[in-house]
């Protein structure tokens, strides 16, 4: 990742990329052992879910479900690593890594895909290669999210 200032000063530069580096190390958002958050989670940058949430989750920056957490939701990140159990869709623009230890029930769209020995997958799982099959494949990952969460709605007003 290459950041450039104004001043085109080199040093500049590389304090610069140090500094975006190293916040894509940081974890912005935690969800520890033992808590449950039922709700829609949006977090900026890298997120570590340990507990429970019932609700969709997007990161702006890396994800990673430990082997104890629980998930019934639909996820999007850029690089994701799942542990534990997900019930729900997976959007990763860079990559997904699943587990040993993981459980994913629902559909997979990402850029590439390390699936483990042991780890469970029941769902479709769409790999892209090319930048148009993914923004084709995005595009219809978003609105099969926005079909699915106008029909919930209207089946709760009814």
């Amino acid at each position: 990742m290459a950041l450039l200032t104004r001043s085109g000063n080199k040093a500049a530069n590389k304090t610069v990329n140090k500094a975006a580096r190293k916040h894509e190390f940081i974890v912005n958002t935690i969800v520890g052992p033992g808590s449950f958050i039922r709700g829609d989670i949006e977090a900026p940058g890298f997120t570590r879910v340990d507990g429970n949430v019932k609700g969709n989750l997007h990161a702006g920056g890396k994800v990673v479900v430990g082997k104890d957490a629980r998930l019934k939701s639909s996820i999007i990140g850029t690089s994701i690593t799942i542990g534990g159990v997900v019930d729900g869709n997976i959007l990763a623009s860079e990559r997904l890594v699943v587990l040993p230890s993981a459980l994913i029930i629902g559909d997979i769209t990402t850029r590439r895909i390390e699936a483990s020995d042991g780890c469970i997958i029941h769902g479709r799982i769409r790999v892209c290669q090319s930048e148009e099959s993914w923004e084709r494949a995005k595009s219809e990952y978003r609105d099969k999210r926005q079909l699915s969460s106008s029909a919930s709605s209207y089946s709760q007003r009814n």
